[in-house]
Protein backbone atom coordinates (compact mmCIF):
# COMPACT_ATOMS: atom_id res chain seq x y z
CA UNK A 1 0.00 0.00 0.00
CA UNK A 2 1.61 3.44 -1.02
CA UNK A 3 0.19 6.69 -0.01
CA UNK A 4 -0.13 7.94 -3.85
CA UNK A 5 0.82 6.40 -6.69
CA UNK A 6 1.41 8.73 -9.91
CA UNK A 7 1.04 7.77 -13.43
CA UNK A 8 3.28 9.53 -15.82
CA UNK A 9 7.03 10.58 -15.24
CA UNK A 10 6.57 13.69 -17.07
CA UNK A 11 6.79 17.87 -15.43
CA UNK A 12 3.46 17.20 -13.77
CA UNK A 13 4.10 13.44 -12.69
CA UNK A 14 8.00 14.58 -11.75
CA UNK A 15 6.68 17.37 -9.86
CA UNK A 16 4.29 16.26 -8.00
CA UNK A 17 6.17 13.62 -6.58
CA UNK A 18 8.98 16.38 -5.40
CA UNK A 19 5.84 17.47 -3.48
CA UNK A 20 4.52 14.46 -1.99
CA UNK A 21 8.21 12.87 -1.60
CA UNK A 22 8.91 15.96 0.56
CA UNK A 23 5.97 15.75 2.80
CA UNK A 24 6.98 12.18 3.24
CA UNK A 25 4.41 10.11 1.56
CA UNK A 26 5.25 6.81 -0.12
CA UNK A 27 4.87 8.21 -3.43
CA UNK A 28 5.40 5.66 -6.70
CA UNK A 29 5.89 6.87 -9.78
CA UNK A 30 4.56 3.89 -13.21
CA UNK A 31 5.76 5.67 -16.23
CA UNK A 32 5.48 2.84 -19.27
CA UNK A 33 7.40 4.54 -21.87
CA UNK A 34 10.03 6.89 -21.31
CA UNK A 35 10.71 9.21 -18.00
CA UNK A 36 10.18 13.26 -19.44
CA UNK A 37 6.81 12.36 -21.54
CA UNK A 38 6.85 14.74 -24.48
CA UNK A 39 9.16 17.50 -22.66
CA UNK A 40 11.96 14.82 -22.63
CA UNK A 41 12.09 14.13 -26.24
CA UNK A 42 11.90 17.86 -27.17
CA UNK A 43 15.60 19.01 -28.40
CA UNK A 44 15.58 23.02 -27.10
CA UNK A 45 12.90 24.29 -24.69
CA UNK A 46 12.92 28.13 -24.37
CA UNK A 47 10.51 29.46 -22.39
CA UNK A 48 11.11 27.43 -19.33
CA UNK A 49 12.18 29.88 -16.48
CA UNK A 50 15.75 29.33 -15.16
CA UNK A 51 17.66 28.63 -18.33
CA UNK A 52 18.38 31.64 -20.69
CA UNK A 53 19.69 30.04 -23.12
CA UNK A 54 17.18 27.42 -22.85
CA UNK A 55 17.92 23.46 -22.39
CA UNK A 56 17.66 20.00 -24.02
CA UNK A 57 14.52 18.57 -22.82
CA UNK A 58 16.18 14.88 -21.86
CA UNK A 59 18.41 17.33 -20.02
CA UNK A 60 15.52 18.50 -17.89
CA UNK A 61 13.74 15.73 -17.45
CA UNK A 62 16.79 13.96 -15.99
CA UNK A 63 17.15 16.51 -13.32
CA UNK A 64 13.57 16.70 -12.71
CA UNK A 65 13.42 12.37 -11.95
CA UNK A 66 16.49 12.93 -9.26
CA UNK A 67 14.70 15.87 -7.35
CA UNK A 68 11.82 13.60 -7.53
CA UNK A 69 14.53 10.82 -6.44
CA UNK A 70 16.04 12.65 -3.59
CA UNK A 71 13.06 13.31 -2.55
CA UNK A 72 11.90 10.25 -1.44
CA UNK A 73 10.12 9.36 -4.57
CA UNK A 74 10.23 5.81 -6.27
CA UNK A 75 10.38 5.29 -10.21
CA UNK A 76 9.17 2.33 -11.75
CA UNK A 77 8.69 1.13 -15.47
CA UNK A 78 5.76 0.03 -16.02
CA UNK A 79 2.23 0.21 -17.68
CA UNK A 80 -1.33 1.27 -16.00
CA UNK A 81 -4.42 -0.64 -17.34
CA UNK A 82 -7.23 0.20 -15.09
CA UNK A 83 -8.41 1.86 -12.08
CA UNK A 84 -10.82 0.66 -9.28
CA UNK A 85 -11.96 2.37 -5.97
CA UNK A 86 -12.10 -0.38 -2.87
CA UNK A 87 -12.34 0.22 0.50
CA UNK A 88 -8.79 0.63 1.40
CA UNK A 89 -8.37 3.48 -1.22
CA UNK A 90 -7.41 2.92 -5.27
CA UNK A 91 -6.65 -0.22 -6.75
CA UNK A 92 -4.11 0.01 -9.85
CA UNK A 93 -3.91 -3.17 -12.02
CA UNK A 94 -0.73 -2.90 -14.58
CA UNK A 95 0.78 -4.70 -16.66
CA UNK A 96 3.25 -6.67 -13.75
CA UNK A 97 0.62 -7.18 -11.38
CA UNK A 98 -2.19 -4.83 -8.88
CA UNK A 99 -1.24 -2.11 -6.70
CA UNK A 100 -2.91 -0.53 -3.76
CA UNK A 101 -2.69 3.60 -3.20
CA UNK A 102 -4.82 6.09 -0.84
CA UNK A 103 -4.94 8.49 -3.64
CA UNK A 104 -3.90 8.06 -7.37
CA UNK A 105 -2.52 11.31 -9.80
CA UNK A 106 -3.28 10.48 -13.68
CA UNK A 107 -0.40 12.17 -15.28
CA UNK A 108 -0.25 10.33 -18.46
CA UNK A 109 -0.06 13.09 -21.09
CA UNK A 110 -1.02 13.42 -23.97
CA UNK A 111 0.25 11.93 -27.61
CA UNK A 112 0.67 12.74 -31.06
CA UNK A 113 -2.06 12.43 -32.93
CA UNK A 114 -1.58 10.52 -36.70
CA UNK A 115 -2.91 11.56 -40.02
CA UNK A 116 -4.77 8.72 -41.10
CA UNK A 117 -3.64 8.70 -44.57
CA UNK A 118 -3.00 5.52 -46.43
CA UNK A 119 0.67 4.36 -46.28
CA UNK A 120 1.37 6.17 -42.69
CA UNK A 121 1.35 2.76 -40.20
CA UNK A 122 2.24 0.27 -43.11
CA UNK A 123 5.67 2.72 -43.26
CA UNK A 124 5.82 3.79 -39.02
CA UNK A 125 9.22 3.14 -38.27
CA UNK A 126 10.57 3.03 -41.60
CA UNK A 127 10.28 6.51 -42.33
CA UNK A 128 7.04 7.74 -41.03
CA UNK A 129 8.06 9.14 -37.25
CA UNK A 130 6.67 10.71 -34.50
CA UNK A 131 9.15 12.73 -33.11
CA UNK A 132 12.44 13.85 -34.53
CA UNK A 133 14.55 13.79 -31.76
CA UNK A 134 14.33 10.16 -31.64
CA UNK A 135 14.33 9.64 -35.16
CA UNK A 136 16.14 12.30 -36.87
CA UNK A 137 19.45 11.25 -36.67
CA UNK A 138 18.53 8.28 -39.45
CA UNK A 139 17.85 10.53 -42.28
CA UNK A 140 21.34 12.47 -42.55
CA UNK A 141 21.76 14.41 -45.10
CA UNK A 142 18.13 13.03 -46.89
CA UNK A 143 15.15 15.23 -48.00
CA UNK A 144 12.11 14.77 -45.00
CA UNK A 145 8.99 16.57 -44.75
CA UNK A 146 7.29 17.65 -41.63
CA UNK A 147 3.58 17.91 -40.81
CA UNK A 148 1.79 20.17 -38.89
CA UNK A 149 1.79 24.36 -38.38
CA UNK A 150 2.06 24.76 -34.60
CA UNK A 151 5.03 25.26 -32.03
CA UNK A 152 5.98 21.66 -32.19
CA UNK A 153 6.18 21.40 -35.69
CA UNK A 154 8.39 24.38 -36.39
CA UNK A 155 10.18 23.36 -33.70
CA UNK A 156 11.02 20.24 -35.52
CA UNK A 157 11.13 21.73 -38.81
CA UNK A 158 14.37 23.80 -37.36
CA UNK A 159 15.59 20.79 -35.78
CA UNK A 160 15.91 18.56 -38.60
CA UNK A 161 17.26 20.97 -40.71
CA UNK A 162 20.80 20.66 -39.16
CA UNK A 163 20.55 17.20 -40.05
CA UNK A 164 18.46 16.84 -43.05
CA UNK A 165 19.88 17.73 -47.07
CA UNK A 166 16.50 19.67 -47.08
CA UNK A 167 13.26 19.95 -44.91
CA UNK A 168 9.65 20.38 -46.17
CA UNK A 169 7.35 21.66 -43.81
CA UNK A 170 3.81 20.87 -45.16
CA UNK A 171 0.85 22.96 -43.68
CA UNK A 172 -3.09 23.09 -44.65
CA UNK A 173 -2.84 27.08 -43.78
CA UNK A 174 -0.88 29.65 -44.56
CA UNK A 175 -0.91 31.11 -41.23
CA UNK A 176 1.18 29.27 -38.50
CA UNK A 177 0.03 28.93 -34.83
CA UNK A 178 3.65 28.72 -33.35
CA UNK A 179 5.72 31.05 -31.98
CA UNK A 180 6.54 33.80 -34.46
CA UNK A 181 9.92 34.02 -33.33
CA UNK A 182 10.19 30.49 -34.07
CA UNK A 183 8.31 31.12 -37.24
CA UNK A 184 10.34 34.06 -38.42
CA UNK A 185 13.24 31.73 -37.61
CA UNK A 186 12.37 29.12 -39.95
CA UNK A 187 11.46 31.41 -42.75
CA UNK A 188 15.19 32.59 -42.87
CA UNK A 189 16.18 28.66 -42.98
CA UNK A 190 17.00 28.33 -46.74
CA UNK A 191 17.05 24.36 -45.85
CA UNK A 192 13.53 24.73 -45.12
CA UNK A 193 10.89 24.74 -47.67
CA UNK A 194 7.33 25.56 -46.86
CA UNK A 195 4.36 23.83 -48.80
CA UNK A 196 1.47 25.79 -47.80
CA UNK A 197 -2.29 25.03 -48.09
CA UNK A 198 -1.43 21.24 -48.24
CA UNK A 199 -2.44 18.05 -46.68
CA UNK A 200 -0.78 14.57 -46.97
CA UNK A 201 -3.12 12.98 -49.48
CA UNK A 202 -0.90 9.46 -48.86
CA UNK A 203 2.08 7.54 -48.39
CA UNK A 204 3.98 5.90 -50.93
CA UNK A 205 7.31 3.88 -50.41
CA UNK A 206 9.19 0.42 -51.49
CA UNK A 207 10.25 -2.48 -48.77
CA UNK A 208 13.21 -0.18 -48.25
CA UNK A 209 10.67 2.42 -46.89
CA UNK A 210 9.16 6.19 -47.92
CA UNK A 211 10.19 7.39 -51.15
CA UNK A 212 7.34 9.98 -51.28
CA UNK A 213 4.48 11.79 -50.20
CA UNK A 214 1.90 12.77 -52.16
CA UNK A 215 -0.01 16.57 -51.55
CA UNK A 216 -2.97 17.27 -52.09
CA UNK A 217 -3.55 21.52 -52.45
CA UNK A 218 -6.44 22.84 -50.19
CA UNK A 219 -7.38 25.41 -52.79
CA UNK A 220 -7.66 24.06 -56.25
CA UNK A 221 -7.21 20.49 -55.02
CA UNK A 222 -4.28 19.62 -57.65
CA UNK A 223 -2.03 17.08 -56.52
CA UNK A 224 1.53 16.95 -56.04
CA UNK A 225 4.13 14.54 -55.24
CA UNK A 226 7.09 15.28 -53.00
CA UNK A 227 10.29 13.05 -52.98
CA UNK A 228 11.07 12.68 -48.96
CA UNK A 229 12.65 9.41 -47.24
CA UNK A 230 11.44 10.65 -44.12
CA UNK A 231 8.11 12.09 -42.29
CA UNK A 232 7.62 13.37 -39.00
CA UNK A 233 4.03 13.84 -38.26
CA UNK A 234 2.75 17.21 -35.82
CA UNK A 235 -0.74 17.62 -36.30
CA UNK A 236 -1.79 18.34 -32.23
CA UNK A 237 -2.29 15.81 -29.46
CA UNK A 238 -4.74 13.46 -27.76
CA UNK A 239 -5.26 12.31 -24.45
CA UNK A 240 -3.28 9.12 -23.33
CA UNK A 241 -6.64 7.85 -21.57
CA UNK A 242 -7.50 5.11 -23.27
CA UNK A 243 -6.55 2.74 -20.31
CA UNK A 244 -9.06 4.47 -17.96
CA UNK A 245 -12.45 4.07 -19.97
CA UNK A 246 -15.15 5.45 -18.48
CA UNK A 247 -14.56 5.80 -15.28
CA UNK A 248 -13.59 9.46 -15.27
CA UNK A 249 -15.41 12.40 -16.79
CA UNK A 250 -13.85 14.22 -19.59
CA UNK A 251 -14.60 16.90 -21.80
CA UNK A 252 -13.32 15.81 -25.42
CA UNK A 253 -10.99 13.19 -24.37
CA UNK A 254 -9.27 15.39 -21.27
CA UNK A 255 -10.17 14.51 -18.29
CA UNK A 256 -12.29 17.41 -16.04
CA UNK A 257 -10.99 18.60 -12.13
CA UNK A 258 -12.08 20.79 -9.94
CA UNK A 259 -9.93 23.56 -8.28
CA UNK A 260 -8.15 20.88 -6.41
CA UNK A 261 -6.89 18.42 -9.00
CA UNK A 262 -9.65 15.81 -8.08
CA UNK A 263 -11.14 14.09 -10.54
CA UNK A 264 -14.78 12.81 -10.43
CA UNK A 265 -13.79 9.94 -8.98
CA UNK A 266 -12.47 10.59 -5.14
CA UNK A 267 -9.21 9.77 -4.40
CA UNK A 268 -8.46 10.39 -8.05
CA UNK A 269 -6.55 13.48 -8.87
CA UNK A 270 -5.18 14.63 -12.47
CA UNK A 271 -2.49 17.05 -13.84
CA UNK A 272 -0.67 18.29 -16.76
CA UNK A 273 -1.56 17.40 -20.12
CA UNK A 274 -4.42 15.40 -19.70
CA UNK A 275 -6.39 17.50 -17.92
CA UNK A 276 -9.24 20.09 -20.20
CA UNK A 277 -7.57 23.17 -19.96
CA UNK A 278 -6.35 26.41 -22.24
CA UNK A 279 -2.37 26.08 -22.18
CA UNK A 280 -0.22 22.88 -22.20
CA UNK A 281 3.42 23.30 -21.89
CA UNK A 282 6.05 22.62 -19.28
CA UNK A 283 5.69 25.64 -16.87
CA UNK A 284 2.05 24.65 -16.34
CA UNK A 285 2.66 20.95 -16.32
CA UNK A 286 4.82 21.78 -13.38
CA UNK A 287 2.21 24.30 -11.68
CA UNK A 288 -0.32 21.43 -12.06
CA UNK A 289 1.94 19.34 -10.29
CA UNK A 290 3.36 21.40 -7.41
CA UNK A 291 -1.11 21.89 -7.34
CA UNK A 292 -1.83 18.25 -6.70
CA UNK A 293 1.65 17.36 -4.71
CA UNK A 294 -0.52 19.79 -2.16
CA UNK A 295 -3.94 18.73 -2.66
CA UNK A 296 -3.00 15.00 -2.76
CA UNK A 297 -1.48 15.81 0.59
CA UNK A 298 -4.06 18.08 2.26
CA UNK A 299 -6.47 14.98 1.04
CA UNK A 300 -4.63 12.41 2.93
CA UNK A 301 -4.21 14.51 6.16
CA UNK A 302 -8.00 14.69 5.91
Amino acid sequence: MYDVIILGAGPAGLSAAIYTGRAKLSTLVLESAMVGGNAGITDLIENYPGFPQGINGSELMTLFMRQAENCGAEIRYDEALDLEAVAEGIKVKTSSGELQARAVLVATGARRKALEVAGEQEYLGRGVSYCATCDGAFFKNCPVAVVGGGDSAVKEALYLSDIASQVYLIHRREGFRANQTAVERMRANDRITLKLNKVVDSIEGDPGGVKRVLLKDVVNGGIEALSVEGIFVSVGMVPAIGFLGNRLATDNGYIVVDDRLMTSMPGVFAAGDICSKKVRQVATAVGDGALAGVTITEYLKE
